[in-house]
């Protein structure tokens, strides 16, 4: 008592309200990135077998328009996985019949290639939901992972380790990152993905699971068809089949979580920070129907990260020199676990470079956040039916 009467007297109310604010935003950061960190430390061989090693598998990837660039460059990557019993179930929606043609022809050197065709009407828009659906349907085998035409699998063994999963559970979630290229924006886009899904994945590696990324995730088709669940027509949304279904599905006893560098996918890269606005903007309109604690932690973090950076900040500028060093040391000590714990998770999910400009990251994502939220307020005609 006697020490906090000296304290007081010596620094103020405005010390002491600015000392314990700064303490106790520096924990609950230290707190954040504790949990993020959660998921280095995952090991699913952990987890009980369900069914043997290798089952058969299908990669269901609907297709809506008639990109060569898929077909020529990021589709053989599927199709050359090394992996003993596979099909890859590619669902084309459109009206060109040549390009129908020319995939059916792939079926030469691919005889593990099915190609299923859906008309496209423009008076009745075809979702990426339904036309997994008519994917699912067409699968050959129980397991099933999904993708996208902007997925790229880093190595030939993501379906071998992704089918892995299966053994352990009926649901499978995994990290695609954003697939590197030159400039600043590439490389915040793709901090962005990371620590995003970090947040996830943290959760499902303690077992809460709430939700995945659709170019690389997974499910049996028993699940899908099961009596007790509606399918993707959750709240008459074109999106939702990475996330509210599964909070629909994925619980901590029958989902799998695969964090391994080699099992990681990137997405391909259309554009700068517009593309991945809209990208965001989009996708994130799901999020609403998140439960309340997911939404609460999304928030948390970048708006204790504010207020720390400010309470900092005011003691630089209004305390004495020595509550200005011990302002600047709980500053630096903050970033040095934070770099830490970033470096760990990106090691993990195999990113490279990502440390290099991470404090200005650190210091504008929650204006990032601010953004993307006030978009998101917006209604987005294209996510409803």
């Amino acid at each position: 008592m006697q020490l906090f009467d000296q304290f007081l007297s010596t620094y103020g109310v405005l010390g002491l309200v600015l000392c314990v604010a700064a303490l106790f935003l520096f924990v609950a950061q230290v707190a954040c990135y504790v949990r993020l960190g959660r998921l280095v430390g995952y090991k699913n061989n952990r987890r009980k077998k369900v069914r043997e090693d290798e089952p058969a598998v299908s990669i269901v990837v609907p297709m809506f328009s008639e990109d060569y660039g898929f077909v020529e460059e990021r589709l053989p990557l599927l199709l050359k996985q090394e992996y003993r019993e596979f099909e890859v179930v590619l669902i084309y929606v459109g009206h060109n019949s040549d390009f129908h043609e020319e995939l059916v022809r792939l079926r030469q050197n691919y005889p593990h290639l099915t190609v299923t065709r859906i008309h496209l009407d423009p008076r009745r828009p075809i979702s990426r939901k339904m036309a997994l659906n008519i994917g699912i349907k067409a699968a050959h085998y129980e397991c099933m992972l999904f993708s996208s035409t902007d997925a790229m699998p880093r190595t030939s063994r993501w379906l071998a380790l992704m089918a892995s999963g299966f053994a352990r559970g009926q649901v499978v979630l995994s990290y695609a990152g954003l697939e590197q290229t030159k400039g600043l924006q590439n490389l915040l886009m793709r901090t962005d993905r990371m620590m995003q899904s970090a947040e996830w994945l943290s959760r499902a590696a303690k077992g809460k699971p709430y939700r995945g990324i659709l170019h690389s995730f997974g499910f049996t088709k028993s699940l899908y068809f099961h009596k007790k669940v509606n399918g993707f027509n959750r709240l008459g949304m074109n999106i939702g089949e990475d996330d509210l279904f599964l909070q629909e599905v994925a619980r901590e006893a029958n989902t799998s979580l695969i964090i391994a560098p080699k099992a990681t996918i990137d997405q391909k890269v259309w554009g700068g920070l517009g593309w991945w606005m809209h990208e965001e903007t989009y996708y994130g309109v799901a999020a609403r129907f998140y439960p309340g604690v997911v939404r609460w932690n999304r928030f948390w973090e970048p708006f204790s990260r504010v207020l720390f950076f400010l309470v900092v900040a005011a003691m630089i500028l209004f305390l004495p020199l020595e509550l200005q060093l011990a302002a600047v040391g709980i500053l630096l000590l903050r970033y040095l676990f934070v770099l830490f714990e970033v470096r760990r998770i990106a090691r993990r999910l195999g990113e490279k470079r990502m440390l290099r400009l991470y404090p200005l990251y650190d210091l504008f994502s929650p204006l990032w956040v601010l953004l993307r939220s006030l978009l998101m307020l917006r209604k987005d005609e294209r996510v409803w039916r």
